[in-house]
């Protein structure tokens, strides 16, 4: 299937898998949690959730310091046990003070697990197949985010106080094994100042966040992660609107889309990054927001068919949407953390993980908006995302060398 020896990485494999597990029982039902376990009101529910999520945003960029001081593996112990926290004080949560100060710790938490993820990433593997790497580490997550949604659909069907109670008690007790098994993880305590890949920065003093912000060849990066992240989220906030709300089709094709997208990252996207071996990065990077925005015309064009054929050509768009997906996730990701030296790649890498940040802020409120305004309005205004993707990756190679290195998933150590 295209995946990297894990061979001497089995700890970590396994940690990361049963986060996702966790994670994918949880953000389903997250509030459901706390309306269905105390007397909250939905209103309250949400302002616990919006403000938790604006008290972790510029943790991010702290997060970067810290990593680049004591190492991505230090930052995510630390993220397994802060999470494990919240969920302890979920379990007793009873007033909305007590939700706040759970909410509050998983927002931080997940923002030092995923502040701190690429660079562990990064650790572990070798310049030359990180592209492999981050493929396989996402079709894992998203096969762990598909089971424990499973696991969420039979705690909502079950429906019951306990049943609720038991899922914050078992993802307690996951970042506990997570944390076990990561701490017997030969890798990330600190950064590496000698990795480099060839074409790229070679490795130099750690700098300041002022060196990043002024990094204007990386903001590349960040601007082509952002117009990804964009494609990417319409799958949770424009793609299900549309189809129930917009073109009325029958429950099962969202469920269908999200399966489809599910089994093909999950079981494909390691198997195709293994095919791309020898394509240069910038060009499948470009390809992969092209075949996005082939995905998005389709769904476009699906709207202006009768309902049966409409149903077909949603499925069809969706599996070409996938595609550009598989495409770019791996190639980006591998770009960011080969971009710039080791000693600087917490911070670096606290950039990017912003732009998914901005990006989840814009995507729900923009894409509500343009699905009023028209049927085709949300998949023009992707499709000129992509474009503008397609324009950034354009420009990397001659600013960031190292986008224009081939793809050898093979270790360059």
């Amino acid at each position: 299937m295209g995946f990297p020896s894990i061979a001497g990485h089995r700890r970590f494999v396994t940690a990361i898998a049963i986060d996702a597990l966790g994670s994918g029982v949880y953000m389903p039902v997250a509030v459901l949690y706390l309306l269905k376990t105390t007397d909250l009101t939905l209103p309250e529910v949400g302002v616990i959730l919006t403000l938790s999520a604006v008290i972790a945003f510029p943790f991010v960029l702290v997060v970067g310091s810290i990593v680049d001081r004591v190492g991505a593996k230090r930052v995510i112990l630390a993220a397994n046990l802060t999470l494990m926290l919240g969920y302890v004080v979920m379990l007793f949560v009873s007033t909305f003070a007590h939700a706040i100060v759970a909410a509050c710790l998983l927002g931080l938490g997940q923002s030092a697990f995923w502040g701190a993820y690429s660079p562990l990433v990064a650790a572990i593997s070798s310049p030359g197949e990180r592209e492999l790497w981050f493929g396989f580490l996402g079709s894992l997550r998203n096969i762990g985010f598909a089971v424990g949604g499973l696991l969420a659909s039979v705690m909502i069907t079950i429906g019951t106080v306990t049943a609720y109670k038991g899922m914050a008690l078992a993802n307690a007790i996951s970042f506990v094994i997570s944390f076990a098994l990561l701490v017997g993880v030969r890798a990330g305590e600190r950064a590496a100042p000698a990795d480099s890949v060839s074409g790229g920065a070679p490795a130099e003093p750690s700098g300041g966040w002022a060196m990043v912000v002024r990094d204007k060849d990386f903001h590349l990066v960040s601007a082509a992660t952002t117009a990804y992240a964009l494609a990417s989220l319409a799958l949770n906030f424009a793609i299900p609107v549309y189809i129930i709300e917009t073109l009325a089709l029958p429950g099962w094709v969202t469920g269908t889309v999200f399966t489809l997208n599910t089994v093909m990252v999950g079981f494909g996207q390691s198997a195709l990054v293994r095919q791309l071996t020898g394509r240069r990065r910038h060009h499948v990077l470009s390809l992969g927001y092209a075949v996005y925005a082939l995905g998005f015309a389709g769904l476009g064009l699906a709207g202006l068919l009768p309902p049966v054929a409409a149903v077909v050509g949603v499925l069809l768009a969706s599996v070409v949407y996938t595609i550009g997906e598989m495409l770019g996730g791996p190639i980006l990701g591998a770009i960011a953390v080969d971009a710039r030296p080791a000693t600087m790649r917490g911070r670096y890498m606290s950039m990017y993980q912003m732009s998914w940040t901005v990006a989840s802020m814009v995507a729900p409120v923009s894409f509500a908006w343009l699905l009023t305004h028209g049927l085709l309005s949300v998949w023009i205004a992707l499709i000129v995302v992509c474009a503008l993707g397609i324009v950034v990756t354009r420009a990397m190679p001659s600013r960031l060398p190292v986008a224009g290195l081939p793809i050898t998933n093979a270790s360059d150590a």
